[in-house]
C-alpha cells in the first residue's frame, strides 16, 4: 500500500477511536442528565464536556502532533460547525418522532465524516510534529 494512502487510513482509524472515547463520553453525560433535564440540555452539556479531551485526543493521538493555540481555534471552529450538524440533526429527528434514546448514534454517525474532512485539515496543515511520539 502506498505510505500516504496508508498514513490516511491509520489517521482515520485512529481519528474513529479517538471519536468513539468521545461520544462514549458524551452519551454517557446525555443519558445521566436525561434523569434531571430536558433532551437539548443534556445533549449539548455532553458535548462541550466532551468536546474537552476531545481536543486533546485528537492532537496527540489521532494526528500525532503538538497542541496549540492555533490549532485549538481551528478545532473549535471545526466544533462549531460539527455542533451547529448536531443541533440541526438532533432537533430534526426529534421532530421525526425518533427515540430520544436514539437519536446521539444517528447524529454522531452522520457528523462523524465531516468533522474528520475538517480536522484532517486542521491538523495536518503545516504541521508541527510531535517530539513525545
Amino acid at each position: 500500500m502506498n505510505p500516504e494512502l496508508r498514513n490516511k487510513f491509520f489517521q482515520f482509524v485512529r481519528f474513529v477511536v479517538t471519536g468513539c472515547l468521545s461520544s462514549a463520553v458524551h452519551i454517557g453525560i446525555y443519558y445521566l442528565l436525561m434523569l434531571w433535564t430536558v433532551e437539548n440540555v443534556a445533549y449539548i452539556t455532553g458535548y462541550v464536556v466532551s468536546f474537552i479531551g476531545n481536543y486533546f485526543l485528537t492532537s496527540h493521538f489521532t494526528f500525532r502532533t503538538k497542541p496549540t493555540w492555533k490549532r485549538f481555534i481551528g478545532f473549535a471552529g471545526s466544533h462549531a460547525v460539527n455542533f451547529g450538524l448536531h443541533v440541526v440533526l438532533f432537533n430534526l429527528f426529534l421532530w421525526m418522532g425518533v427515540n430520544a434514546m436514539v437519536i446521539p448514534f444517528l447524529v454522531i454517525g452522520i457528523a462523524m465524516v465531516v468533522q474528520f474532512t475538517i480536522l484532517r485539515l486542521v491538523f495536518t496543515h503545516n504541521k508541527t510534529p510531535n517530539t513525545t511520539a
